[in-house]
């Protein structure tokens, strides 16, 4: 019996007594699902609710008595071995051991399903992530969004949600200028602009865009006049820098559904069309020649200029169209995931969001991400051999490969600073903490290979009863809880959640390896704890690769 079962039958035991009239409680008032946790006491049982307290108040009755009405019922249960009650209304729940057991089979017949949830069903969401300016590679910066962002676009869809990807090229503007008059700069040999880009890669566009328009039969654009050069070097120069970026993306396994241009709102006219939509909702007013969107009315420190007095579209009215191009598209929420540089632009992202009539949080939901450092030889790196001036996601797959780097970065909160060291990442350690959960699937394959060749295979059937050890509670426990802990990540927006539980899975599956046998000793006969120990190391395989996989990360077979 899975936790999410438990859970259905306390809700079914609720409703059933709400109906007969035993408990002052309507449908509404009892929560889906009710919430089923592991005890941090075992000795208190396998699981634990505290169903009771929450609801004796609207039952009219004592969270005892409500919990002992709950406790009759669920001990007559199939597969619950005792009940029982404890200090103010904690209800403490053991299962059978045939009960329990059976999780194992559960999960290696539902192989990757195993874990996939509803609690998103029906909600269709625009997940952007790493948005950066197309004038250099991603930063470490945004290799975090790129790891944590994928991350999180897998555990949205295995909840259910139908998920956009999205990442947004800011190629309109002054940015592209100073990068155009950078690669113009390195090719005539001069230092680039003083508000210009620096690093070898700019040599490196350089090189090449002369290099392709010499192959195009074209001329070289440091023959052009200065102005021609310039946009000869912008139109292409842009051109491989964005298929760098896709490049380097995609092959740290982040891909994207929507490459959306920022210039395209402009072009198109849909900047025009969403400041006149405002306009209708009667948020846009014009002062000093200006078009303002009035969004002091939804709470930011002060209203915020649309369309300058020059006639020229303010930074956030390309913020605003987007937004709507959104929304009309079909997203139900517009999730941004942002740099800690943008903190402040919260609050008039949220005051526009209300301007349109949606809810500020729920169809518009921001999450800022911060900082990242490397570490090597307990110093930080400050300087990229490619870039110059920052450090780089090829900096950090170079130096520990992308398991390692996507792990790292995403194994830590968003909202904290993150310190990556790198001599710790090329450890095959237990410190390392990629390596800890990669090698205990790798253990649970080496496992499966050696029970084979000792003649045990799950064909030989299977007797959840027989997984009757305290190291066997404790492990399928630990698996009981992937499916909650995957649809918590989803719905918290916290793919970190799933590294730590993988953690303390493989720490888990480690103390059982050593505690219990899958082969027989010497010329023992193969008996059905054997057999029944192989499903549940073939169960942890399982929950692991797919654990792993949610991250964007490997399950290697041996290492």
């Amino acid at each position: 019996m899975t936790p999410e079962e438990l859970a259905s039958l306390i809700r079914a035991v609720l409703l059933d007594a709400a109906a007969d009239g035993r408990v002052a409680l309507g449908p509404s008032d009892i929560p889906d699902p009710v919430r089923v946790e592991r005890p941090r006491n075992r000795d208190n049982g396998d699981w634990s609710t505290n169903a009771a307290m929450q609801l004796a108040k609207r039952a009219g009755t004592a969270p005892r008595d409500l919990a002992a009405l709950i406790a009759d019922a669920l001990a007559d249960a199939e597969g619950v071995e005792s009940v029982e009650v404890a200090g103010p209304g904690f209800i403490n729940i053991r299962l059978a051991a045939s009960s329990a057991g059976q999780l194992a089979a559960t999960i290696v017949e539902a192989g990757d399903s195993y874990g996939t949830n509803a609690s998103l069903a029906g909600q269709d969401i625009n997940l952007e992530y790493v948005s950066a300016n197309p004038t250099g590679p991603v930063h470490l910066g945004g290799a975090r969004w790129a790891a944590v962002g994928d991350s999180l676009a897998r555990l949205m869809t295995a909840s259910g949600a139908r998920v956009t990807r999205e990442y947004y090229f800011n190629d309109h503007g002054s940015q592209i200028d100073r990068f155009a008059r950078s690669l113009y700069a390195r090719a005539l040999g001069r230092e680039a602009p003083e508000d210009g880009y620096g690093g070898q890669y700019i040599a490196d566009i350089a090189d090449r865009v002369r290099a392709d328009a010499r192959a195009a039969g074209l001329p070289d654009p440091v023959g052009l006049p200065e102005e021609e050069a310039v946009e000869a070097f912008r139109a292409r120069g842009v051109e491989l820098m964005f298929a760098e970026i896709k490049a380097r993306l995609s092959a740290f396994r982040s891909e994207f559904d929507v490459f959306f241009h920022e210039d395209s709102l402009h072009d198109s006219g849909a900047v025009s069309a969403a400041i006149e939509t405002l306009r209708g909702r009667g948020e846009v007013f014009d002062r000093d020649g200006a078009v303002w969107l009035r969004t002091t009315s939804y709470g930011d420190d002060k209203d915020r200029v649309l369309i300058k007095s020059d006639g020229q579209a303010a930074y956030f009215a390309a913020d605003v169209a987007y937004y709507l191009d959104k929304r009309r598209r079909g997203a139900d929420a517009a999730v941004y995931l942002l740099g800690a540089d943008h903190h402040g632009y919260i609050g008039r992202m949220m005051a526009m969001c209300a301007a349109f009539g949606d809810e500020p949080g729920v169809n518009m939901q921001i999450l800022i991400g911060q900082m990242v450092n490397l570490v090597k030889d307990g110093a930080p790196v400050r300087m990229s051999k490619r870039a110059g001036t920052i450090v780089t996601l090829d900096d950090l797959v170079d130096a520990v490969g992308v398991d390692a780097a996507r792990y790292a970065l995403v194994r830590v909160s968003m909202d904290s600073n993150l310190d990556i060291d790198l001599d710790l990442l090329t450890q095959h350690t237990n410190d390392n903490p990629v390596y800890y959960v990669q090698y205990a699937h790798a253990r649970t394959r080496n496992v499966a290979r050696n029970a084979a060749d000792h003649g045990v295979g799950r064909d030989a059937g299977f007797d959840p009863a027989a997984l009757d050890t305290a190291a066997d509670a404790e492990l399928l426990g630990a698996l009981a809880q992937f499916p909650a802990q995957i649809a918590q990540a989803a719905q918290l927006r916290e793919p970190h959640r799933v590294a730590r539980y993988l953690e303390a899975l493989a720490g888990t599956y480690h103390a059982w390896y050593g505690q219990c046998r899958v082969t027989p000793r010497g010329d023992d006969p193969v008996e059905a704890g054997h057999v029944a120990r192989l499903w549940l190391n073939d169960a942890v395989s399982q929950v692991l690769r797919t654990g792993l996989g949610l991250l964007g990360v490997a399950a290697p077979e041996r290492m």
